[in-house]
This record gives C-alpha cells, structure tokens and sequence, in this order.
C-alpha cells in the first residue's frame, strides 16, 4: 500500500475536513474545510480547481458520471455547480428562502435533491431544467437521504420520520423511527427468491445505536436491529455481496451480519480491529476489501475470507485521531481524513500494465512511475518517472514508451540514467505499442504504424521514417501485432490461415513466448486465472503441431510479462514482481528427493517440451526399461534420430541401433519421417509420408513386408504394375491361410507370369489346390498330377482324403511317392490287391498290421505272419506260429530276441499241453509269471530247471524264500542257505552252509564267509570263526578261509597278519605264484584303505617278486637283472625251504652268466657245504667244484643311483637307504630303486 499524496492546507489545520471522489473515473476529488472553500484536486494531489463558497459548506455530491460536482453552503439559498469537463462554476438558485441542509444527486438519470432545514424539499432534473419544490416533506431538518435504482427517494429528517418520495416529489410511504435517523442507504435484503433485484431495503442507523431495516414491500413489518453496547455507538455501515451489511463501531469493533430472514440478528463475523477507537469503515466491490480506520491506522481485510489481513497502514504521525475512509469506484485509490485537518490518499490498486522484451520488463510501479528490470541478466532495476498515467506500457532494447489516448511518450533507457526522447500523436486512440531497438509499431483503429523511434538524419524518407499498415487497397482491421529486429508481424479479421490450438480456453487474455534460446517451442497462454503451458513442436512426424503440456494455477491480479526457462515473472496490483515456476517444468527441481511416480511425471513433462537432455537424466535416476524406450519413442515421433539411436544402443536394442544408423543419413524429410513412423507402428502415416517423398515405392515395400496385401496391390497399380503378379501370390497364400478358398483362386490365376517358373509353380500348386477346395476335383487333380511337386501331391491328396475321394486321393498319394499314406488310403477304400503292390514300399506297421489281420481273416497265414512281422507285432507272430503254422521253434525264437512277456506266456501254454514241464517253466519264469512256474517245478520235481531259469533282476525275496524252503524240506543244505542268502536270512543261510557235507565243504565254506560278509553281525561271525578254528567239530579248517572271511568283513589288520601266515606257509610248500598272490592282494588292498602295509609283508612280496622276475629276465636275455634278483633271493634263502639248491645253483650260474665272479664263487662255496653238495644237479656240480677250486673274485661293481629322498649315492637295486633310513619305492618290472631325472625346464 503506498501513499500518492498527502494535503496539509493551512486553512484546514486543527479542524476536520470532508471529502468525496469523483463518481465513475476517481478523476478528481472535492475536499473543504472550515475556509468557505471546496478545493478541487486530481488523483496525483494538483489542485485543479477550487469553489468560494459565502459560508461553511453544508454538503456537496457527484452526479452519477462525474460530470457535476453540486455544493450548498450557510447563508445561501444557491447551488453551486462545477462541470469538470469545462473546468467552470456555475450557480442555481434553488427558490427555497430557508436554510438548506442536504443534497444528493439520483443513481440513475440527472435528479438531485436538495432538503432544508425546516422540512421542505426541492427537486431538481439537471436535463430539463425543472425544479419541483415540496414544502412540509418533512417538519424539521432533513438530515439523510439517499435514491434508489428506480429514482425513488428517502428520507430522514429530525422529526424522526422516514418518507419515501417518487422523482416528482410525490411521498408513497412514511414510516416514523424511535430516534433521529443518520446514514440511510437503499439496497436490497438477501431473500430466496432471485426473481426481483430492484432496491426495495432501507436501511438507516437511529439514534447511533441499532439499524433500522425498512422493506417497501413489507411496509408493516420493519426490523430493528440492536448489538451490544459494549461495541458502542454505530459509526457507519455498507452493504457488500449478496445481502451483507458490515457495520462499524465507535470502540473498534466491526461486525458482519446477514439480512437473510433466517439469519438475522445472527453475527457471522466479528473481529475488534482498533483498540480504542474505530472512525470509519468502507467497502470496495471492485478490489473485494474492505478498510477500517481507527487508532492511527488502517486495516484492510479480504471480503472473500475476512480473517485475512490483506494490509495494514500504520499513520504515527496523526495524535488527533482519524476521520472517515473512502474508496475511488475502481479500487486504485483510498483516501483518508484526519482530525487535524490532512487528508491521505493511498494506491491500493495499481493499473497492471507492463511489457517485455527480449528478457527485459518494465512494469508499473506507481500511477505516474514505471520501473524497467532485465532479472534474467541481474541489471539493476531503473524507475522512470513519466509525465501522465498511462494507457499503455511499451519497453525496446533501448526505450521506453508510455502513453494514453492517442499520444505516446518515448524515453532512451542509457546505461546510467534515463532520458525523456520525444512525443508522438498517433491519427487514433492507441490499444497497444511494440518496441524493438530501432522501431515502434503502434496499433489504433485496425491499423498499425510503423516508425523509427529515433530519426537517423533530418531528412530521412518518409518511407523508413514511418509507414502505416494495411495499405490503403488492402480491406482488413488489423487485431493484434508484434515487432522483432526483422519483421513487423501483426494479424487480421480476415481469418484466411487459421493455425489449431488444443483446448484453447475462451477466457485467454495474452499469450507469452518463452525467452530461454533453448525452448524455442514454448508458450504460454494466460486468463485471470491460470497459465496454460503450450508446446510448437515444429518437426515430427505428424507435421508441425501445437500441443497442450499442461495448467499452473495464478494468484489473483498476477499479469504474466516474461516467461524464461519454465519461470514466470508476473505484474501484481500492487506495482511488483513475482516469480511463478510453471508447474510443467517441475522437473528443473532436485529429481532426487522425489518418488517413482513424480520422476514419471516429469519424464512426460520433458518428453512433451522436447528437452530430451532432462530427458535423459530422469531415465537414468528411474532406470527403468520402459522409461528409457518411451524417451527413444519421442525421438522418433520428433525425428531427432542421432538421440534415438543414443537411447537404444544404452538399452542394449541392437535392431533399432542398426536400422537407425542406415536411415540418419536421409535428407528427404518425407522420407525419414516415413521409416520414423514405420518405426512407431503407425503404418497409415508412414504410408502418406512415403508417398509424398522422393521414394514413393517405399510405402509398397512397408506394406508388402507388413502383409497388407490390399493395400500393396493398390500401391502396386500405381507405382510398380510389374510387381502385381508376385503380390497376388502372397496375397493368395494368406486368403488360403484364411480359409477365402474364392478369393486365393482368383489371386493366384492372377499371378502367374508365363516367365518366371519358379513363382509359376507355386501359382499352379495354389490353383491345384483352390480348385479340389472348390470342388474342381478333377481340374486340381490333373494339374497336380502335371506339377513336378511331390509335396503338392501329398497336400492334395490330404484334402481329397478329408473330402472322402479316397480313389483320387490314393492315386496323387502314390504318384508323389508317398507309399504309407497311399496304402491307408487303399485300405480305407478296400482295394487290397493295391495295397499288396505297395507293401514293400511301405514302413509304417500301423498298415502293415493292418494288411496282416485282413490276411489272417482271409486265413492266409504265411502272408499274415510276413505282414506282422513287418509291424513288430510279435505276439500276432508267435500266436500264428503256435496256432496256425505249427512251428515252435520259430515261435521259441521270436520270444528269445524280443523277450516277449505275452509271448513267453503262450509258448509256456503251448509246451504244457506237449507236457514238456521244463521248457514251460522256463518261459513261464520269461513271462514274469514265477508263481506259476515254481508251482509247476515243485508238482513235477523240476526245481532245478527252475532254479537255473529264475533271474536275479525281477526276481522277489518271497520267490527266493519259496525256493530256499523247498530245499529245506529236501534236506539239501546247500542249495537251501544259498536260496536264504539272495533272500536276506543270513543266520538260516549259514545255518544251512554250516551243516554241508564234506564233498560240498569248500564251497560251502566260501558262501558262509560272503554270508557274514553281507550280514554283519557280530554273532554270526564269532559263529563261523569257531567253526574255522574247528572248535564246534575239532577240525580245524585252512587258513585261507579265515583269511577271505577277515577280507569279505573288511578287518584288513587281521587279514593282512592271516595273509602273512597263508603266504609263509605256500612258501614253504614251493607254493610261490600263491604266495605272492595273497600278499599283492592283500597289500593292494590295505594301499586302497590307507592302511599303513606290515614291513614283513612288504619285505616278503619284494623277495617273492624278485623270485618271479628272475625267469622272465633270463627269458629275455638280460642275465645281469637276472643275476641281481637271484642275489636277492640267495641273500634270503631260508625262505625258500624246498628248493634251496635248485635256486643256489641257479643263482651261480647266472651270476657267472653276467660276470658277477665273486658272487658265483660266494654262491659256489655255500653249495659245497656236506648238507648241499650231494643234492647238486649232476650236470652243473663238476662246473661248480672247479669254480671253488680255482676262484675268480673279479665282480662287475653295481651302478649306483641317487636316493629319491636325500641324494645319497646307493646300488640300484638296494632298497633301503643307510641316509635317510626310507625304504625306497622299486619298480614293478626291475624291482630296482626309481631314478630321479632333473628335467629342463621350457617355458
């Protein structure tokens, strides 16, 4: 709220002033004193005029336009009367010789009252001049008044009565009051029934403490209205809305109360906005405020919420206490009388007037000031003081211009100051300007002129001096325009190129374009109440187009005057800026405190806006496929191709990547956006863009890939005739598919060329085909049989089968050598001797049993069983064997190879009636039937063919146990525990195996011992060593037992101790192969358990196998190695009991052999001993004497080798190592140490 002026008149010091403005324009405004003077002012505080009056002035009004200000004074029977448009006083003598005391002009037409103060009453019509004086309107003073739509007046005089006068001065009511009357206004009460809104109500303050409601209507029953007397006296009241009274009172209270009949003398509002004092009160209808004045301030409430504090005017420097409040009719100004005699004016409501360019505004700021500001580029604002209040706001690069009416003001905007250029009247009333650096382009009266704001030299063309649009011939009313540095753009009432704008409101009051560079598309429409965001979206697919990307709310009286990257700076009443940011750019806020659905939100929001780089950062926060392809789909639509294919190769959509990357180049824009929207699925689209580009063949390639077959062939007749015939084909394989048999005939005789055999065939294979399908059979039939095709044959033979031509269908079945389908064919139609023809030929056993069981029942069986075979049907087989061929043998055959359970059965049957028992258990054991065949075995004392035949596999333990008892009962021991063993009663199995006879002791033996191997328990097991040890029958069995039952139990310890003593004894016994048998096994064994190996048994399998590998190296002829073992085993000889002579002498000789002399003689010497010497082969013992009489101590010195473990230096074949103390790994083949070898290494 800021204070315009302020009048301190000396003449008016220390005494209250009264004032009121002009009606309609607020133009002037009429203030006196106590100096005899009314003192005419303008709305920026310049006296303009001023009326002497001969006293002080008793009252004084406006008529209902402004034109007339009327004044009575003391001592005067005159009227004075000042005409604001002439600037002059006139006076009218009223004819009334008493004292006049009221005045007060009509709402409507030029009738204006005046009363005195003994009651009488003059009415004056200012048009016609006739005065009509009443005398005895009322007895004493009239002190109020007031007129009502329809030209009637009331009145209030001191008589305490209340008259209501027509325009003639004729009373039709009267009504009297308690007190004196004051303040009396006409208006009309809130009722439910809107049919009548004439000003029937009034109402007026008696005796300063209730209001007295009057209705004209209901003249007998008046209202009259009290309050508290703590509020005080009534100071003043106004009506406002529908029906509302909002009443003053003297200690700062104001209250709000309804005159509807159900709410009166209810308070819907009451608020104490002064401490002490409350003056005055006033309501604006046009700004919907209202002011209250008390206690050096004002307070300003909003009507539409009167809790809300709009603004608050604190006036410190006035002691003496306020006077009265008073709006302009417009709202823009309130003044304010005080005490002490100054009257205040403040602007409450500001002419929104203001204009952009570029990114700078300038806007008004007061009635007589504009400020410009460029807050994009942060310049400092600059405030030009202008010489009128403005119609019309323009701002340039480099000027200012202002104006009203037909004149405008121009200012230079320099860098440091602002100066005033010149002024310029324009040939009409001007509606609006545009300024750009150079120029100005003022609209008035459907016209534009276009000048140069600054003249470049004296005597510059008129032509580029100025210029008025339209030219002369040129029959249009200009309506609205716009200047950039290049054009003059404006438009006409012509209406011949109208542009679409979606959902374009009719309550749009300008239209903004947005300033970021980026953003050319961008604009904005607005009304009072809301901006609409709207997007030119010049290149897509579809054309040029406007869109609507979305709404933002406004806050009252904002004019919006630039719009840069989504912010809006508007124009508010109050003469400032706000900063509005458009609710489709929320996007430019933190993307990262938001949620799912909002980032989504502003992912459209970029999308529609076209600002793909916010596009993409959004994508990249939601990291969502379906994002990241809606941002590609919008590429497409807006061709910006390079982006796209950006967006599909970070999605991993190699097949968009790859067909982008061959179309980018394009330059046809037709064309681009034809594969574009091809890409988007919009095929109609893509089809008209095709068309209207320079490949217009293209559309039929899309609509032949797309299998749109009508649409190719129409394409087709106009752009490529020659490719016709190939779409009738396609088109023809799709009606087929379809089941449009007519239709496919039609297209395929159509697309046959006569030069391309390859498409012909296929053609004739569809004609083939329509034709048997429309019941042509024999002209489908016989161009199937000439087409080359087998697979047309197969197919036409299938629909003929489905259509039951059987004849027809067998005979393109065999023709296209299809045997097994031509076979059924011939079977379903009878004709065997066909069928016969083809059989060799055919492979499928479905026909072939077929063929068999119609030879069976023509009792052909030699051909049957032939047929049957073919079909794998061997029961069929063997059935026709046994029952029909009388041929067993063949029959026992089959069941072998194909182990025929069914089969088994009846060859079973069959050699039962032959009474051959054996061969019928064994197929009754083949044919799982194991019941039977043990019934039969046990009737007829074939157990052991049963026996024999009964299988491990799908054998039960209930057959074994059937078995096992009947052994039992036999008193076959063996045979019994065997049968108790696969059955899994291990005690009755060695029960049994136990109680063998002698003859069958061994094995019976071996079964007891895999017995407690498989049982495991510790019973049996004592049980059977007992038995072993000969504890339970005094003999003692062989070792060897115990040591397979220490084996099949897994107690390797024990078995290895056992082997040790089986192998020591075959030892003995010569018995060397057994020996060393036992202990490798046993060793292998205990190696595979990882049991550490007995040093005897290792000590023992290395002589033994020393001893072994003598013969195979003298065999070899490699007698050192020979000789080296012998050495071994001579060094060991008392484990060779039986045949120490033999290997002594054999030890001699093959050291002699590989010239070990000294050994030889060593060896020699021990066989001279008396024990030895007469047991000395006869034909080696001269050769051996003579060897010890004359020795040759001469010896071959072993190769040494170093120690796997710790490089000692020791004979190859000395296992032991004196080092490291390990016994040495040897090799299986020398039985010598394994050498060490140090490779080089390659890299």
């Amino acid at each position: 709220m800021k204070r315009v002026f302020t009048l301190l008149e000396k003449t008016w010091l220390g005494t209250p002033i009264w004032f009121t403005w002009q009606k309609t324009s607020g133009n002037y405004l009429a203030v006196t004193g106590a100096d005899h003077i009314v003192k005419i002012f303008d709305r920026h505080g310049q006296q303009r005029s001023e009326i002497n009056l001969s006293g002080n002035c008793v009252a004084m009004d406006w008529d209902k336009d402004g034109d007339i200000l009327a004044v009575i004074a003391e001592k005067s029977s005159y009227i004075y009367l000042w005409d604001a448009n002439t600037n002059k006083t006139s006076q009218l003598d009223s004819g009334m010789r008493d004292q006049m005391s009221f005045l007060l002009w009509s709402k409507f037409g030029s009738f204006l009252a005046v009363g005195t103060v003994k009651g009488n009453l003059l009415i004056y019509n200012r048009q016609t001049s006739r005065k009509i004086p009443v005398l005895g309107k009322h007895t004493k003073r009239i002190t109020c008044g007031c007129w009502n739509a329809e030209n009637m007046l009331a009145l209030g005089g001191e008589d305490k009565m209340i008259t209501v006068s027509n325009q003639e001065g004729d009373t039709i009511r009267q009504t009297p009051v308690r007190s004196e009357p004051s303040d009396m206004q006409f208006s009309m009460m809130k009722t439910d029934d809107r049919t009548s809104a004439a000003e029937s109500t009034i109402s007026v303050v008696v005796g300063k403490k209730t209001l007295f409601l009057f209705n004209l209507s209901e003249p007998d029953n008046p209202i009259d209205l009290e309050f508290q007397q703590q509020y005080g006296n009534i100071v003043c009241y106004s009506w406002y809305g529908d029906g509302y009274i909002m009443i003053g009172f003297s200690r700062g209270i104001f209250v709000v109360i309804s005159t509807h009949v159900r709410e009166i003398g209810q308070e819907i509002f009451q608020a104490r906005d002064h401490k002490d004092s409350l003056t005055s009160i006033a309501v604006s209808q046009t700004l919907n405020k209202a002011a209250t004045c008390g206690d050096n301030c004002i307070k300003i409430h909003d009507l539409a919420d009167l809790k809300d504090m709009y603004a608050i005017i604190n006036l410190d420097d006035e002691n003496k206490g306020l006077g009265t409040l008073s709006w302009t009719e417009d709202g823009q100004l309130l003044a304010l009388s005080t005490q002490s005699g100054s009257l205040h004016v403040f602007l409450t409501k500001l002419p929104i007037l203001g204009d952009a360019c570029s990114t700078r505004i300038a806007y008004l700021t007061s009635l007589l000031e504009v400020t410009v500001a460029n807050p994009v580029e942060g310049e400092l604002p600059v405030t030009v003081s202008v010489h009128v209040e403005p119609n019309f706001v323009a701002v340039g690069l480099y000027h200012l211009a202002v104006g009203m009416n037909n004149r405008a003001w121009f200012y230079v905007l320099e860098e440091n100051a602002v100066k005033k250029l010149k002024d310029m009247e324009y040939l009409g009333t001007v509606a609006s300007i545009c300024l750009h650096s150079d120029y100005a382009a003022a609209l008035f009266e459907g016209k534009v002129q276009l000048h140069l704001i600054e003249s470049e030299v004296l005597d510059a063309q008129e032509e580029r001096e100025t210029r008025l649009f339209p030219a002369v011939d040129d029959k249009c009313r200009i309506l609205c325009h716009a200047l950039t540095s290049d054009f003059l753009i404006y438009g006409t009432d012509v209406k011949d190129a109208t542009y679409e704008i979606p959902d374009f409101p009719p309550t749009i009051k300008g239209v903004l374009w947005e300033n970021w560079p980026v953003d050319k598309g961008v604009f904005i429409a607005y009304d009072d109440d809301k901006v609409y965001t709207y997007v030119f979206h010049k290149d897509t697919i579809q054309g040029s187009k406007v869109i609507l990307a979305g709404g933002t709310k406004v806050p009252f009286s904002h004019k919006p005057l630039l719009l840069y990257n989504g912010e809006l700076t508007c124009q508010t009443q109050s003469g400032k800026i706000n900063n509005i940011y458009l609710s489709t750019h929320s996007f430019l806020e933190s993307l990262k405190d938001m949620g799912t659905n909002e980032r989504r939100q502003m992912l459209t929001q970029t999308l529609m806006l076209k600002r793909f780089p916010d596009a993409w950062e959004v994508c990249k926060i939601l990291n969502d496929h379906a994002a990241w392809n809606e941002l590609a789909r919008a590429c497409l639509y807006h061709m910006e191709v390079e982006f796209a294919i950006r967006v599909y190769r970070t999605i991993g959509n190699v097949g968009m990547v790859m067909s982008l990357e061959q179309i980018k180049g394009i330059e046809d824009c037709h064309l681009l956006a034809g594969h574009l929207a091809m890409f988007t699925s919009d095929f109609n689209l893509a089809q008209d863009l095709y068309l209207a580009s320079s490949c217009p063949v293209a559309a039929l390639e899309m609509r032949r890939d797309l299998q749109h077959w009508d649409s190719a062939l129409q394409l087709a007749k106009r752009l490529a005739p020659d490719q016709i015939p190939f779409i009738s084909k396609e088109y023809a394989i799709q009606l087929e598919f379809t089941g449009d048999y007519v239709n496919a005939l039609a297209h395929y005789e159509k697309g046959i060329t006569g030069d391309n055999k390859e498409h012909d065939e296929v053609c004739l294979a569809g004609i083939a085909q329509m034709s048997i399908r429309m019941g042509d059979i024999r002209r489908g039939v016989s161009q199937a049989l000439k087409h080359p095709s087998r697979v047309l044959k197969r197919d036409c033979g299938a629909i003929l089968e489905n259509m039951k031509q059987f004849s027809e269908a067998a005979q393109l079945y065999e023709k296209g050598l299809y045997y097994d389908k031509a076979a059924s064919v011939y079977i379903r139609c009878k004709n065997w001797a066909k069928v016969g023809e083809l059989l060799p030929h055919v492979s499928s056993p479905k026909i072939h049993l077929q063929f068999a069981k119609a030879k069976e029942a023509d009792g052909r069986y030699k051909e049957a069983v032939v047929a049957y075979e073919n079909a794998k049907q061997w029961n069929s087989v063997i059935r026709i064997y046994l029952d029909h061929l009388n041929n067993p043998e063949k029959a026992v055959r089959i069941v072998r190879e194909t182990q025929s359970l069914d089969g088994a059965k009846m060859v079973a049957r069959f050699f039962l009636q032959l009474g051959d028992y054996g061969s019928a258990i064994q197929f009754l054991v083949m044919s799982k039937c194991n019941n039977e065949a043990f019934t039969l075995a046990q009737q007829h004392n074939k157990m052991e063919i049963y026996v024999d035949v009964i299988g491990s596999g799908d054998t039960t333990n209930e057959d074994y146990q059937s078995i096992a008892l009947y052994f039992e009962g036999e008193k076959r021991h063996f045979q019994a525990g065997k049968f108790f063993l696969l059955c899994g009663q291990y005690a009755r199995a060695l029960k049994h195996f136990l109680k063998c006879p002698n003859s069958e002791d061994n094995a019976a033996l071996e079964m007891a011992i895999e017995t407690v191997g498989q049982a495991k328990d510790d019973v049996l097991t004592s049980q059977l060593i007992d038995h072993l040890m000969g504890e339970s029958d005094g003999m003692p069995k062989d070792a060897k037992y115990l040591f397979r039952l220490y084996m099949a139990l897994k107690q390797y310890r024990e078995a290895a101790r056992t082997a040790i003593i089986i192998a020591r004894e075959e030892q003995s016994a010569g018995n060397y192969r057994n020996a060393h048998d036992v202990l490798f096994s046993m060793y292998a064994e205990l190696k595979a358990q990882k049991i550490k190996i007995p040093s005897e048994m290792a000590t023992n399998l290395m002589i033994l196998h020393s001893y072994i590998l003598v013969k195979i190296h003298v065999k070899n002829g490699d007698h050192m190695k020979g000789a080296r073992m012998l050495i071994r085993v001579a060094n060991n000889i008392s484990k060779f009991p039986s045949h120490i002579v033999p290997i002594l002498t054999s030890t001699v000789i093959e050291c002699h052999r590989a010239g070990l002399k000294n050994s030889a003689f060593s060896f020699a010497a021990t066989l001279m001993r008396p024990e030895y010497r007469n047991k000395i082969d006869a034909k080696y013992k001269k050769k051996i004497e003579a060897m010890v009489r004359r020795p040759d101590t001469s010896e071959t010195e072993e190769a040494t080798t170093p120690c796997p473990f710790c490089e000692f230096l020791l004979p190859e074949c000395e296992l032991l190592c004196p080092g490291c103390k390990n016994n040495i790994p040897y090799c299986i083949a020398t039985v010598s140490l394994f050498l060490v070898i140090s490779l080089p290494l390659h890299i």
